[in-house]
């Protein structure tokens, strides 16, 4: 029988690729911005796209998923809905968004409440298996409910919601390099399984989860992948000239913004592989090296020119630019995962997001190999209108290599639930579960 699937918040389709390797077919896949939607049908083409606002739109999903099954004549039922909403009034990365546990503050993002489209979706359209993606803050960020105007977190909405339809949430935090994906990223995941399903009395009986193992993780006596393992060839670039930041081929995308003589010269300072940053940099612009200078100064004791540190002049005096000192102008280290992909790849600001070699940002290219993008991924118009838009939609995905690993796992849990062993599925003692479910 097919798969049948939906997807809600699809952005540009890459997560849910895991999905379809994994043997689910999605039929519907909705999405509010025009760009991300036509990445999303140039790598889903099979699937009914609906471009708009859900919590206007959500109806549309239905109607869709109806005609669908209609027009094939299949009884099957809906296997599966994916949704992941927007998580920009969550992240941690954020420092506007007022206090967590503040439900004021958290309700003035309405982004934070479109788990009311998920609700609704799934009551219309039972599906067997849902599964919403997000920060881990998801799980703990306070916002008021949309009906009594309680202190509730959306998670914990969305599962009261779900439970009174008859699901079951098993929530985890995990740590995606866990699973063999080449960077370190923190996600939440809730899959919920309807109560009904032969899958359900399993997991429960046995103690299991609707996850696979992290097999990748220290305490499974797994290896993490490193990101020089997972750049390795890639043709090399710098940021020192615009002959030299751009490779030909990769479809466009291996390319990095070209920089100042000082940033340049700041960022090639940073000795290679070790995570270092230039707020360490013991050298000044005149040419000065190996000082003896202190983790505060901000000019060469010698000459008393800048040190090729993060500076900016007030009054005429150098100083440290305040703030950020373990992430911006840092270096990955060869020897671990990459740092977190996120939507501000190209930039040397907050986020880490120097080559752990070589003088520049990660290209587009290389961003989407750490999210484990197949080379196949098809980009279409949406390179010719700036790579800036292409790095948002990656360091927005779901990493299929992930969704691939729990796409096989909800499908042998819809196929022969009894067949699966104990060593196949995340135990539900896991710390990535049982932590979750107390944020919950």
């Amino acid at each position: 029988m097919p798969k049948r699937s939906a997807s809600l918040f699809s952005n540009c389709g890459a997560g849910d690729l895991g999905y379809v390797e994994a043997g689910f077919r999605f039929e519907v896949m909705a999405e509010l911005e025009p760009d991300r939607l036509a990445v999303c049908h140039l790598n889903h083409p099979q699937a009914d796209t609906i471009e708009g606002d859900l919590r206007e739109t959500w109806r549309d999903v239905l109607t869709r998923l109806d005609a669908r099954r209609r027009s094939t004549a299949e009884s099957a039922p809906l296997a599966l809905l994916t949704a992941c909403p927007p998580c920009q009034g969550m992240s941690a990365a954020r420092n506007d968004l007022g206090r967590g546990d503040d439900p004021d503050a958290g309700s003035k993002d309405e982004r934070n409440l479109l788990v009311t489209v998920i609700a609704d979706v799934v009551a219309e359209s039972r599906p067997q298996f849902v599964v919403v993606e997000n920060v881990p803050q998801f799980l703990t960020r306070k916002v008021r409910h949309p009906e009594t105007a309680a202190a509730v977190t959306a998670a914990r909405y969305l599962t009261d919601k779900l439970d009174a339809l008859g699901y079951e949430a098993y929530p985890v935090v995990v740590d995606l390099a866990d699973f063999g994906v080449p960077q370190s990223r923190r996600r939440a995941f809730t899959t919920f399984v309807r109560r009904d399903l032969p899958a359900f009395s399993v997991l429960e009986a046995r103690g299991l989860t609707p996850y696979p193992l992290p097999r990748c993780a220290p305490d499974y006596g797994g290896e993490r992948v490193t990101v020089a393992e997972a750049l390795a060839g890639v043709p090399p670039l710098s940021a020192g000239s615009p002959d030299a930041a751009r490779a030909d081929g990769f479809g466009g995308l291996h390319a990095v913004p070209v920089w100042s003589e000082r940033q340049f010269a700041m960022v090639d300072s940073i000795p290679p592989d070790q995570g270092g940053s230039a707020w360490e940099n013991r050298c000044c612009e005149a040419g000065c090296e190996n000082l003896s200078v202190g983790e505060d100064e901000a000019t060469c004791p010698t000459c008393g020119e800048p040190l090729l540190r993060p500076v900016v002049v007030t009054d005429g005096a150098p100083r440290l630019v305040k703030g950020f000192r373990n992430s911006s102008y840092r270096r990955m280290r060869a020897d671990a995962p990459a740092s977190t992909v996120t939507t501000a790849s190209g930039r040397v600001g907050s986020d880490v997001t120097l080559h752990h070699r070589e003088p520049r940002v990660l290209s587009p290219y290389e961003c989407q190999k750490l999210q484990t993008f197949p080379d196949s991924f098809q980009w279409g118009e949406a390179v010719r209108r700036g790579l800036g838009t292409v790095r948002t939609m990656i360091g927005e995905a779901v990493p299929p290599l992930f969704t691939g690993l729990h796409g096989r796992v909800l499908a042998r849990l819809l196929d022969s639930p009894e067949a699966i062993s104990d060593d196949e599925l995340l135990p539900a003692a896991d710390p990535r579960h049982r932590r979750a479910v107390k944020r919950l």
